[in-house]
């Protein structure tokens, strides 16, 4: 068994973006431990590629050509749209042409397409491709998340310390104080494990596979989790900021958990800025700052 959306348009908006996100990790795997151009956008961490580029082109072109009148943000800029807008658009797709190029630059394996569609504000496809697993990950709503042929379902896990969880750090991380440490600090000392993968949307991909528990990060962008978030709902997962609320489509403040962990895991996140990242009581566990 197969997804299928439920109603036409939907279907031709899943096909289209399933064939461009699989043309473009095949041009990612065919170009994985190659030479590369790399340079940076935001900070000395924030790295581009000539691949990105080239993927995010495959995509939009792809697009514009099967769909023109949909919206489109693309991470590089290749597309039209400024963000959290668009909302008028009927259809607007929302693009990451290659998330984890740190580790893509690097040889490290763990990177993907991304591909989220709103319509009028709402996701309703999410597609998220691992070119080097062959993993096809797809979402629409109401149909489920699925994994090829299989059906994802999150995890039951309700005892943060048997659970896996994960986050990864923002491109400012060097000189901001909101550089997420101390909650991955307090975060460790409570949880089974943890994992920094350095892709969102592979993160997402995983906590709707059942394979992490959970998943926090702040700072990120509509094109690093519009297709994840999605998944993960269609997982019966839970989604929001971290107090709470719902999540938001910038992707600026997300909090992820298979649902039975949500309100636990939130807890400890919002305890942790109180916390001194180098002062623990005899046990190891973390104490409160001095006043």
């Amino acid at each position: 068994m197969t997804l299928v959306a439920p109603d036409p348009e939907l279907q031709q908006i899943l096909d289209l973006a399933r064939d461009l996100a699989l043309r473009a990790g095949s041009l990612q795997a065919d170009r994985y431990e190659t030479e590369l151009t790399i340079e940076t956008k935001s900070a000395s961490i924030d790295l581009v590629t000539e691949v990105d580029e080239a993927c995010e082109a495959l995509i939009v072109e792809g697009i514009r050509a099967g769909r023109p009148d949909d919206a489109i943000l693309a991470e590089e800029g290749q597309g039209d749209g400024d963000g959290d807008g668009d909302e008028g658009a009927g259809v607007r797709w929302i693009i990451d042409p290659l998330d984890g190029t740190t580790n893509f630059a690097h040889g490290f394996p763990r990177f993907c397409v991304s591909i989220g569609v709103e319509r009028h504000g709402v996701r309703e496809v999410g597609v998220v491709y691992d070119p080097l697993l062959d993993e096809r990950y797809e979402a629409v709503r109401g149909a489920g998340a699925w994994l090829g042929a299989r059906r994802l379902r999150v995890t039951h896990e309700a005892d943060l310390g048997r659970a896996l969880i994960a986050t990864g750090f923002a491109y400012d991380v060097h000189r901001s104080e909101d550089d997420n440490l101390a909650r991955f600090v307090h975060i460790v000392k409570h949880a089974r494990g943890i994992r920094r993968d350095g892709s969102a949307a592979l993160d997402l991909c995983c906590v709707a596979a059942g394979r992490l528990d959970g998943y926090w990060e702040i700072k990120l962008k509509p094109w690093d989790v519009s297709a994840g978030l999605l998944l993960v709902e269609e997982a019966g997962g839970r989604t929001s900021d971290l107090a709470g609320r719902p999540a938001p489509r910038s992707g600026e403040e997300i909090l992820v958990s298979n649902g039975p962990l949500h309100e636990t895991l939130r807890r400890h996140l919002a305890d942790a800025p109180a916390l001194s990242a180098d002062a623990t009581d005899a046990s190891g566990a973390l104490t409160p700052r001095p006043a």
